[in-house]
């Protein structure tokens, strides 16, 4: 009887794609990096590696949700969420990829088009 195949550890737990799209000012979508995408992603990858955290985190072209963003998706969930600061990435990093739950106010739906109060 032939071995039954195992399943494959994951090279990372998680991946952060973090949108750091740039467009022209005046944009109607507006863009990530116009609202600190890639400050807030060079404070995101200090803090994984300070937690601990088994995952990677990239810097992402448009993700196409720029209007509600800045604007992350973590794999392999694929769930999304809109950040604003340190703390809701610490707050993210933390529940979300450490704990494995969800930061309930920073999720995006999926047919979100318009950004939370």
């Amino acid at each position: 009887m032939a071995d039954q195949p195992q399943e494959e550890e994951q090279f990372y737990k998680s991946h952060i794609f973090v949108c750091t799209n740039q467009r022209p000012a005046g944009h109607p979508k507006g863009s990530c990096a116009e609202k600190g995408s890639e400050k807030l992603r060079n404070y995101m990858k200090v803090r994984a590696k300070e937690l601990g955290v088994a995952g990677r985190v990239n810097s992402a072209g448009c993700l196409d949700r720029c209007e509600l963003g800045p604007v992350m998706v973590i794999y392999p969930e694929g769930i999304w969420y809109s950040y604003r600061d340190t703390a809701d990435i610490d707050e993210i990093l933390t529940t979300h990829v450490v704990g494995g739950g969800r930061v309930q106010r920073l999720l995006l739906a999926v047919d979100q088009k318009e950004p939370k109060p």
